[in-house]
Protein backbone atom coordinates (compact mmCIF):
# COMPACT_ATOMS: atom_id res chain seq x y z
CA UNK A 1 0.00 0.00 0.00
CA UNK A 2 2.82 2.22 0.79
CA UNK A 3 4.41 1.49 -2.54
CA UNK A 4 1.19 2.42 -4.40
CA UNK A 5 1.07 5.78 -2.73
CA UNK A 6 4.72 6.36 -3.62
CA UNK A 7 4.03 5.47 -7.30
CA UNK A 8 1.08 7.88 -7.51
CA UNK A 9 3.21 10.71 -6.11
CA UNK A 10 5.90 10.07 -8.72
CA UNK A 11 3.32 10.10 -11.50
CA UNK A 12 1.88 13.33 -10.22
CA UNK A 13 5.33 14.91 -10.02
CA UNK A 14 6.12 13.79 -13.58
CA UNK A 15 2.83 15.13 -14.84
CA UNK A 16 3.37 18.48 -13.20
CA UNK A 17 6.94 18.56 -14.56
CA UNK A 18 5.91 17.91 -18.10
CA UNK A 19 3.02 20.33 -17.77
CA UNK A 20 5.40 22.96 -16.55
CA UNK A 21 7.82 22.31 -19.41
CA UNK A 22 4.96 22.53 -21.90
CA UNK A 23 3.86 25.88 -20.52
CA UNK A 24 7.45 27.15 -20.60
CA UNK A 25 7.84 25.94 -24.19
CA UNK A 26 4.56 27.57 -25.19
CA UNK A 27 5.63 30.81 -23.55
CA UNK A 28 8.92 30.71 -25.43
CA UNK A 29 7.12 30.13 -28.71
CA UNK A 30 4.70 33.01 -28.07
CA UNK A 31 7.55 35.33 -27.18
CA UNK A 32 9.47 34.37 -30.32
CA UNK A 33 6.44 34.97 -32.55
CA UNK A 34 5.82 38.36 -31.00
CA UNK A 35 9.46 39.24 -31.54
CA UNK A 36 9.35 38.22 -35.18
CA UNK A 37 6.16 40.20 -35.62
CA UNK A 38 7.72 43.27 -34.08
CA UNK A 39 10.79 42.91 -36.30
CA UNK A 40 8.62 42.47 -39.35
CA UNK A 41 6.50 45.45 -38.30
CA UNK A 42 9.59 47.57 -37.80
CA UNK A 43 10.88 46.51 -41.24
CA UNK A 44 7.55 47.36 -42.89
CA UNK A 45 7.44 50.69 -41.10
CA UNK A 46 10.98 51.42 -42.29
CA UNK A 47 10.03 50.66 -45.90
CA UNK A 48 6.92 52.85 -45.65
CA UNK A 49 8.94 55.71 -44.18
CA UNK A 50 11.44 55.47 -47.07
CA UNK A 51 8.62 55.54 -49.61
CA UNK A 52 6.99 58.49 -47.90
CA UNK A 53 10.31 60.29 -47.80
CA UNK A 54 10.90 59.65 -51.50
CA UNK A 55 7.36 60.75 -52.33
CA UNK A 56 7.78 63.93 -50.32
CA UNK A 57 11.10 64.62 -52.02
CA UNK A 58 9.37 64.16 -55.39
CA UNK A 59 6.60 66.56 -54.36
CA UNK A 60 9.18 69.10 -53.17
CA UNK A 61 10.99 68.82 -56.49
CA UNK A 62 7.74 69.38 -58.40
CA UNK A 63 6.88 72.32 -56.15
CA UNK A 64 10.30 73.81 -56.84
CA UNK A 65 9.77 73.37 -60.57
CA UNK A 66 6.31 74.87 -60.30
CA UNK A 67 7.71 77.80 -58.36
CA UNK A 68 10.32 78.40 -61.04
CA UNK A 69 7.62 78.22 -63.71
CA UNK A 70 5.44 80.65 -61.79
CA UNK A 71 8.39 83.01 -61.44
CA UNK A 72 9.03 82.77 -65.16
CA UNK A 73 5.38 83.41 -65.95
CA UNK A 74 5.34 86.31 -63.52
CA UNK A 75 8.34 87.86 -65.22
CA UNK A 76 6.72 87.31 -68.60
CA UNK A 77 3.47 88.89 -67.44
CA UNK A 78 5.36 91.85 -66.04
CA UNK A 79 7.14 92.22 -69.37
CA UNK A 80 3.82 92.04 -71.20
CA UNK A 81 2.38 94.64 -68.87
CA UNK A 82 5.31 96.93 -69.62
CA UNK A 83 4.92 96.33 -73.37
CA UNK A 84 1.18 96.87 -73.14
CA UNK A 85 1.69 100.11 -71.28
CA UNK A 86 4.16 101.24 -73.91
CA UNK A 87 1.76 100.26 -76.72
CA UNK A 88 -1.10 102.11 -75.09
CA UNK A 89 1.10 105.17 -74.84
CA UNK A 90 1.90 104.94 -78.55
CA UNK A 91 -1.76 104.29 -79.33
CA UNK A 92 -2.85 107.38 -77.42
CA UNK A 93 -0.22 109.43 -79.24
CA UNK A 94 -1.42 108.08 -82.58
CA UNK A 95 -5.03 108.76 -81.62
CA UNK A 96 -4.16 112.34 -80.78
CA UNK A 97 -2.27 112.74 -84.04
CA UNK A 98 -5.17 111.19 -85.94
CA UNK A 99 -7.54 113.62 -84.31
CA UNK A 100 -5.34 116.52 -85.34
CA UNK A 101 -5.11 115.18 -88.90
CA UNK A 102 -8.88 114.71 -89.10
CA UNK A 103 -9.41 118.28 -87.92
CA UNK A 104 -6.95 119.51 -90.54
CA UNK A 105 -8.67 117.40 -93.20
CA UNK A 106 -12.05 118.83 -92.21
CA UNK A 107 -10.64 122.33 -92.54
CA UNK A 108 -9.06 121.44 -95.89
CA UNK A 109 -12.35 119.95 -97.08
CA UNK A 110 -14.21 123.13 -96.20
CA UNK A 111 -11.51 125.13 -97.92
CA UNK A 112 -11.73 122.93 -101.03
CA UNK A 113 -15.52 123.25 -101.09
CA UNK A 114 -15.17 127.01 -100.88
CA UNK A 115 -12.58 126.98 -103.67
CA UNK A 116 -14.81 124.74 -105.79
CA UNK A 117 -17.65 127.18 -105.32
CA UNK A 118 -15.38 130.03 -106.39
CA UNK A 119 -14.01 128.09 -109.35
CA UNK A 120 -17.34 126.65 -110.50
CA UNK A 121 -18.83 130.03 -111.28
CA UNK A 122 -15.94 131.24 -113.51
CA UNK A 123 -15.78 127.85 -115.23
CA UNK A 124 -19.50 127.96 -115.93
CA UNK A 125 -19.13 131.49 -117.25
CA UNK A 126 -16.26 130.46 -119.51
CA UNK A 127 -18.21 127.47 -120.78
CA UNK A 128 -21.22 129.68 -121.43
CA UNK A 129 -19.03 132.19 -123.30
CA UNK A 130 -17.52 129.37 -125.36
CA UNK A 131 -20.95 128.05 -126.31
CA UNK A 132 -22.19 131.54 -127.10
CA UNK A 133 -19.21 131.96 -129.38
CA UNK A 134 -20.37 128.77 -131.10
CA UNK A 135 -24.02 129.74 -131.25
CA UNK A 136 -23.87 130.13 -135.07
CA UNK A 137 -21.96 126.85 -135.52
CA UNK A 138 -23.10 123.43 -136.69
CA UNK A 139 -21.30 120.11 -136.65
CA UNK A 140 -22.01 118.05 -139.78
CA UNK A 141 -21.02 114.39 -139.93
CA UNK A 142 -21.01 111.82 -142.72
CA UNK A 143 -19.36 113.45 -145.72
CA UNK A 144 -16.43 111.36 -147.02
CA UNK A 145 -12.89 112.65 -146.53
CA UNK A 146 -11.53 114.98 -149.21
CA UNK A 147 -14.92 115.19 -150.93
CA UNK A 148 -14.77 118.99 -150.61
CA UNK A 149 -11.48 119.11 -152.58
CA UNK A 150 -10.11 121.92 -150.44
CA UNK A 151 -13.20 124.12 -150.85
CA UNK A 152 -15.45 123.28 -147.84
CA UNK A 153 -17.59 126.46 -148.00
CA UNK A 154 -18.43 126.05 -151.69
CA UNK A 155 -19.08 122.34 -151.26
CA UNK A 156 -21.49 122.82 -148.34
CA UNK A 157 -23.31 125.70 -150.00
CA UNK A 158 -24.09 123.32 -152.85
CA UNK A 159 -24.69 120.10 -150.88
CA UNK A 160 -26.83 121.28 -147.95
CA UNK A 161 -29.69 122.81 -149.99
CA UNK A 162 -29.96 119.56 -151.98
CA UNK A 163 -29.94 117.37 -148.87
CA UNK A 164 -32.47 119.53 -147.00
CA UNK A 165 -34.51 120.27 -150.12
CA UNK A 166 -34.40 124.00 -149.49
CA UNK A 167 -36.35 126.38 -151.69
CA UNK A 168 -34.64 127.77 -154.75
CA UNK A 169 -32.93 131.05 -154.24
CA UNK A 170 -31.92 130.47 -150.59
CA UNK A 171 -28.27 131.37 -150.27
CA UNK A 172 -26.41 129.86 -147.30
CA UNK A 173 -23.97 132.47 -146.06
CA UNK A 174 -21.08 130.73 -144.32
CA UNK A 175 -18.42 132.62 -142.42
CA UNK A 176 -16.09 129.60 -142.34
CA UNK A 177 -16.05 125.82 -142.60
CA UNK A 178 -13.36 123.23 -141.87
CA UNK A 179 -12.83 119.66 -140.76
CA UNK A 180 -12.06 118.98 -137.10
CA UNK A 181 -8.34 118.98 -136.36
CA UNK A 182 -7.07 115.40 -136.03
CA UNK A 183 -4.97 112.91 -137.99
CA UNK A 184 -6.61 111.74 -141.19
CA UNK A 185 -8.74 108.64 -140.48
CA UNK A 186 -8.27 105.33 -142.27
CA UNK A 187 -10.60 104.00 -144.92
CA UNK A 188 -12.48 101.92 -142.31
CA UNK A 189 -12.81 104.82 -139.87
CA UNK A 190 -15.48 107.49 -139.55
CA UNK A 191 -14.58 110.67 -141.50
CA UNK A 192 -13.93 113.91 -139.64
CA UNK A 193 -17.00 116.12 -139.21
CA UNK A 194 -17.29 119.62 -140.63
CA UNK A 195 -17.43 122.57 -138.25
CA UNK A 196 -19.51 125.23 -139.99
CA UNK A 197 -20.06 128.79 -138.79
CA UNK A 198 -23.00 130.57 -140.40
CA UNK A 199 -22.98 134.30 -140.81
CA UNK A 200 -26.42 134.61 -139.24
CA UNK A 201 -27.90 132.74 -136.25
CA UNK A 202 -31.28 132.53 -137.99
CA UNK A 203 -29.73 130.59 -140.87
CA UNK A 204 -28.22 128.06 -138.50
CA UNK A 205 -31.56 127.60 -136.71
CA UNK A 206 -33.31 127.15 -140.08
CA UNK A 207 -30.85 124.37 -141.02
CA UNK A 208 -31.46 122.60 -137.69
CA UNK A 209 -35.22 122.88 -138.09
CA UNK A 210 -35.19 121.57 -141.66
CA UNK A 211 -33.01 118.64 -140.66
CA UNK A 212 -35.45 117.68 -137.90
CA UNK A 213 -38.44 117.99 -140.22
CA UNK A 214 -36.90 115.92 -142.98
CA UNK A 215 -35.71 113.12 -140.74
CA UNK A 216 -32.81 110.86 -141.82
CA UNK A 217 -30.53 112.66 -144.28
CA UNK A 218 -28.64 110.99 -147.10
CA UNK A 219 -26.04 112.21 -149.60
CA UNK A 220 -24.92 109.83 -152.33
CA UNK A 221 -25.40 106.82 -150.08
CA UNK A 222 -23.81 108.45 -146.99
CA UNK A 223 -25.83 109.08 -143.84
CA UNK A 224 -25.55 112.74 -142.86
CA UNK A 225 -26.02 113.98 -139.28
CA UNK A 226 -26.32 117.62 -138.21
CA UNK A 227 -25.81 118.76 -134.60
CA UNK A 228 -25.22 122.06 -132.77
CA UNK A 229 -21.52 122.69 -132.16
CA UNK A 230 -21.25 122.71 -128.38
CA UNK A 231 -18.42 122.56 -125.85
CA UNK A 232 -17.35 119.16 -124.55
CA UNK A 233 -18.79 119.82 -121.09
CA UNK A 234 -22.16 120.81 -122.48
CA UNK A 235 -22.21 117.84 -124.85
CA UNK A 236 -21.67 115.50 -121.89
CA UNK A 237 -24.43 117.20 -119.97
CA UNK A 238 -26.88 116.90 -122.88
CA UNK A 239 -25.80 113.30 -123.54
CA UNK A 240 -27.00 112.43 -120.04
CA UNK A 241 -30.61 112.75 -121.27
CA UNK A 242 -30.29 109.94 -123.84
CA UNK A 243 -31.88 107.29 -121.61
CA UNK A 244 -34.89 109.41 -120.64
CA UNK A 245 -35.35 110.34 -124.30
CA UNK A 246 -35.69 106.66 -125.16
CA UNK A 247 -38.18 106.10 -122.35
CA UNK A 248 -40.29 109.06 -123.46
CA UNK A 249 -40.27 107.90 -127.08
CA UNK A 250 -41.40 104.43 -126.00
CA UNK A 251 -44.30 106.02 -124.11
CA UNK A 252 -45.19 108.40 -126.91
CA UNK A 253 -44.58 111.52 -124.81
CA UNK A 254 -43.34 114.68 -126.52
CA UNK A 255 -40.08 116.23 -125.35
CA UNK A 256 -37.38 118.65 -126.42
CA UNK A 257 -33.83 119.54 -125.40
CA UNK A 258 -33.14 123.26 -125.49
CA UNK A 259 -30.03 125.36 -125.04
CA UNK A 260 -27.99 124.98 -122.99
CA UNK A 261 -29.32 121.74 -121.44
CA UNK A 262 -32.95 122.35 -120.54
CA UNK A 263 -35.18 119.32 -121.07
CA UNK A 264 -38.84 120.07 -121.70
CA UNK A 265 -41.67 117.53 -121.56
CA UNK A 266 -45.19 118.12 -122.86
CA UNK A 267 -47.80 116.17 -120.92
CA UNK A 268 -51.56 116.73 -121.00
CA UNK A 269 -51.09 120.06 -122.83
CA UNK A 270 -48.67 121.33 -120.21
CA UNK A 271 -44.93 121.93 -120.54
CA UNK A 272 -42.53 120.87 -117.79
CA UNK A 273 -38.86 121.92 -117.69
CA UNK A 274 -36.03 119.91 -116.08
CA UNK A 275 -32.33 120.56 -115.66
CA UNK A 276 -31.12 117.00 -115.02
CA UNK A 277 -31.98 113.43 -116.03
CA UNK A 278 -32.82 112.62 -112.39
CA UNK A 279 -35.59 115.22 -112.43
CA UNK A 280 -37.03 113.68 -115.60
CA UNK A 281 -36.83 110.19 -114.04
CA UNK A 282 -38.82 111.49 -111.06
CA UNK A 283 -41.47 112.71 -113.50
CA UNK A 284 -41.60 109.27 -115.14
Amino acid sequence: MCSNMTRRKKQKLNSEFFKGNSEVSSSWNTADSATRHEVQKDSTAGMQNAEILAYMENILEKLNNLTELINTLTNTVEGLKADNKRYWKHFNELEQRTGVIEEEQAKDKKHIVALDAKITSPVQKLDDQENRARRNNLRILGFPEQIEQGKPIQFLQEALPKILELEDGIQLELERAHRTLAPRPGTDQRPHPFIVKFLRYQTKEMIIRKAREKGPLNWEGNKILIFPDLSKELQEKRRGFLEVKKQLRDRGIRYGLFYPAVFKVTWERKDYSYNSPKEVQAFL
